[in-house]
């Protein structure tokens, strides 16, 4: 009965995946013959049932019985996965190798490798989820996890030596330009331009350069607002030779006066709203050609500024005059020289990636020093986002305290039962959750929030936490393009009164951005699916049940290798151990893409983990709730501009403060150092990097080699060529560089585009193809968004590591796929249909 049980139970196994095993007519005396000398455990497998029944037959001819000699034939049932159960009753079943003995040409009896593991098990129990692991397995500590980092050899003394000279050569070139150079002190003057006159300011100092650089504040109007105005001013530069006449008035000799410039046109307010008018300030460089520059020099002229008004109004504005500006052609060789040796240090990982943004800042700063721009102590502290760090420092002090309520403990065993322990369906869970969390708070306060939650899940399945800590913070760069408030670039794009004014409302900027993202998003999880196809590249250790696969099928590999392929006989022998052997890599292929706890251990698992895990202080929660919400609503407030009143770093603080005072927390050095100090430091110090490397000239750079690109296409082509350029230029900017002062950039290149009516070109589409660019590009590497660096420092502080060659190798593939369909989508969208 056991013997027809497996026949039938196999048959029905080898049908579905398409093998056909010998019948019982086909198994001659040889061949069983041969099956005879296969060790027991190969002989009593269900895919030798034609043998067995064979075997069987011609016991009962001779009067023999050998029922006995196949004790341990159980049928082969499919479980709802198509999947051979596993005997648990023998403890030694998956544990060893068996011994084959055969005869070589020689005649020596040879053993092959046999492994006999008598190591018990213990059963699986669990511990705290915060930092350990369940079953028989200890937490790593970061130095063990084999992340694929490329770390120098410390021990190495050319290493360690060439490193230490390296930096100490570049902290000399630093402290020599800070030294021999003074900060830059530009002072502001006074000019008040009369009615219908023209008002002369004679510069002080003739210009250092061919370019001279002006500021000027005063009721000015925005660049939007250039095509709705009657009133300008109007300047330009003019050298002179002659002798004045009063103070800064008349010439004696207008032939001694040229023109040494092109007029710049400034649309400033109304006579009417000057004293409600705000003050703007704009900046300028003049550009004078070489002859005019030698000539000025040649014969000791004077560089006078011409300014003219054209309304019946005194118009007073401010001006600084910059004697000797950056050479941006220099500049951006510079900051570009600046960026690679950033990028070098943390790729590389010479130093922390906290101290390589720290020297590379200094390090841009004193170039500017050199190029005799050095930037005052004022202006380095205002090149530093005090909001964002706010918001980072707030929202750090709420998920410390929220941790110690036991919240985050509680979502993970909520999410592991709901999944039911299948990895894969845990994975996709949290990146749709932090999608959608992302779409509405900002995707630093969702990495916040969402990482703890990651790693503990993650400890339990006994995965990596690594690849699903990137995965989600991938997801939040993606979820944050979806609304107006979701990250700081769209905040920017919908910020402009000239794009406000063209329709692009909230409503509407989601609705566009929406469908985009679902498309990014299903494109995004299938890259993941494909890159993490073997479930083991996602796991910590292999589970027993693919070790024992694999065992078995080196098993029946060595048998069939054993069996000389010279006879008709052997050969059946021969294919029905090679076909098993496919069956076996089927099942273990199946078993490897599967990626899900075992029945028994998920059950016993997640009861004992809703035993030690549940909320500790549900008090202490019911205050962070009424908080949390405080701070989310101030956030939406904040996005609408009739209610704007409070940014989102005093909101965050206001809602921190609250929370000490109604929990009474007293310990503030425990609150405290839960704080990522380094990474707070980090974005500081990035800050400052991105400020000086724009004052060098990069970003107006890739600005005007943007426009210039764009109008040089035809016609029919230029909105294809515009959504594309705008896209791929802000992605792949925003992967290296900070997306702020890239958005900020490229708004001024969409709406200048979008105002030139000889070009013919829609806006909305372009601010589509803007929001999603940066937003996309952050997730190329590890220092393109805020979100990534603060992952990464969570995952620090777990005891995990990730380095940016790690994050590289996941993210910027994901961004060009990101990149790709989101151009897809946009040039069907807007270019096809017109949904525009």
């Amino acid at each position: 009965m056991r013997l027809k049980s497996a026949r039938k139970s196999f048959s029905r196994h080898k049908h579905k995946h398409g093998l056909e095993f010998p019948q019982p007519s086909e198994v001659t005396e040889a061949s069983l013959e041969l099956w005879r000398t296969l060790p027991t455990k190969i002989r009593q497998d269900p895919s030798m049932v034609s043998f067995q029944q064979v075997e069987l037959e011609h016991a009962r001819l001779h009067g023999d019985d050998h029922e006995d000699s196949f004790p341990d034939i159980q049928p082969m049932d499919d479980d709802e996965d198509g999947e051979e159960e596993e005997d648990e009753d023998d403890e030694d079943n998956g544990n060893e190798f068996i011994t084959i003995n055969v005869t070589n040409e020689q005649g020596v009896n040879k053993e092959l490798e046999h492994i006999k593991e008598k190591k018990e098990i213990p059963k699986p129990h669990v511990h705290h989820l915060a930092g350990h692991y369940i079953g028989n397995i200890t937490p790593p500590k970061h130095e063990d996890i084999d992340t694929g980092q490329n770390h120098l050899d410390e021990d190495h003394p050319f290493r360690k030596y060439s490193k230490i000279i390296c930096l100490f050569i570049t902290w000399m070139v630093i402290i020599a330009f800070l030294v021999v150079k003074d900060e830059k002190l530009v002072h502001a003057k006074q000019l008040s331009i009369p009615a219908g006159k023209t008002r002369p300011y004679i510069l002080p100092k003739l210009p250092l350069s061919s370019k001279v650089k002006f500021s000027f504040e005063g009721t000015f109007l925005g660049e939007q607002y250039t095509n709705i105005t009657e009133h300008y001013l109007t300047i330009y530069l003019q050298s002179l030779t002659s002798t004045l006449e009063g103070n800064d008035s008349e010439l004696l000799n207008s032939d001694s006066v040229h023109n040494i410039s092109d007029p710049w046109h400034v649309p400033i307010v109304h006579p009417y709203l000057f004293d409600s008018a705000p003050i703007i300030k704009k900046q300028h460089s003049f550009d004078i050609s070489d002859n005019n520059f030698e000539r000025i020099h040649a014969q000791s002229s004077a560089v006078r500024m011409m300014v003219k008004s054209n309304i019946k109004a005194s118009f007073p504005i401010s001006v600084k005059y910059d004697q000797s500006p950056v050479n941006r052609d220099i500049g951006v060789i510079y900051a570009a020289f600046v960026l690679i040796f950033l990028y070098a240090l943390i790729i590389w990982e010479v130093v922390h990636r906290t101290f390589a943004a720290v020297i590379a800042s200094t390090l841009a700063i004193s170039i500017l020093a050199a190029l005799d721009d050095r930037p005052t102590m004022e202006d380095i502290v205002g090149w530093i986002d005090v909001e964002t760090i706010l918001l980072l420092f707030s929202m750090m002090i709420l998920v410390a305290i929220l941790a110690e309520t036991g919240i985050f403990d509680f979502l993970a065993v909520y999410i592991y039962k709901i999944t039911n322990g299948k990895i894969w369906n845990l994975i996709h869970c949290l990146c749709i959750c932090t999608t959608l969390i992302s779409s509405f708070l900002d995707n630093v306060t969702t990495v916040l929030l969402m990482a703890p939650i990651t790693i503990r899940l993650c400890e339990v399945m006994d995965m990596n936490p690594v690849p699903v800590l990137m995965a989600i913070t991938v997801h939040a760069n993606i979820g944050g393009t979806m609304t107006p408030v979701g990250d700081p670039p769209n905040i920017i794009i919908t910020s402009n009164q000239y794009i406000l004014k063209h329709g692009v409302t909230f409503l509407t900027f989601t609705a566009h951005m929406m469908v985009g993202v679902i498309i990014v998003v299903i494109a995004t999880n299938i890259h993941l699916r494909l890159k993490y196809k073997n479930i083991n590249n996602l796991r910590m250790h292999e589970p027993k049940e693919l070790k024992e696969l694999r065992r078995n099928i080196k098993v029946w590999e060595r048998a069939a290798g054993k069996i000389p392929p010279y006879s008709k006989d052997a050969n059946i022998v021969r294919e029905t151990l090679m076909k098993k052997v496919r069956l076996l890599r089927h099942e273990l292929k199946k078993k490897m893409t599967k990626g899900s706890v075992p029945e028994d251990l998920y059950r016993t698992t997640l009861e004992e983990l809703q035993k030690e895990h549940p909320i500790k202080n549900k008090g202490l929660l019911i205050k962070s709730g009424v908080v949390c919400a405080f701070i989310i609503s101030l956030f939406f407030l904040e996005s609408i501009p009739e209610l704007r009143r409070m940014s989102s770093g005093w909101a965050a603080l206001l809602g921190v403060m609250l929370l000490l005072i109604i929990s009474d927390k007293n310990d503030m050095d425990a609150v405290l150092s839960r704080i990522e100090w380094p990474t707070l430091l980090f974005f500081a110090a990035m800050f400052t990097l991105m400020e000086a490397v724009e004052r060098m000239g990069l970003i107006d750079w890739i600005g005007h080699a943007t426009e210039s690109i764009i109008q040089s296409v035809s016609e029919d082509l230029r909105l294809a060529v515009a959504i594309i350029i705008i896209l791929w230029i802000s992605a792949l900017t925003s992967a290296f560089v900070d997306s702020i002062p890239v958005t900020a950039m490229m708004v001024k290149i969409v709406v200048a585009l979008s105002e030139k009516s000889t070009l013919g070109l829609p806006l909305q589409p372009l601010v589509w193809a803007l929001a999603f660019g940066p937003c996309l590009g952050g997730n190329g590497t590890l220092v393109g968004a805020s979100a990534n660096v603060i992952c990464a420092g969570i995952a620090e502080q777990h005891g995990y590591r990730f380095s940016f060659m790690d994050y590289f190798k996941l993210g910027f593939p994901i961004m060009l796929v990101s990149v790709i369909v989101t151009t897809g989508y946009l040039i069907m969208a807007h270019v096809v249909f017109a949904w525009h």
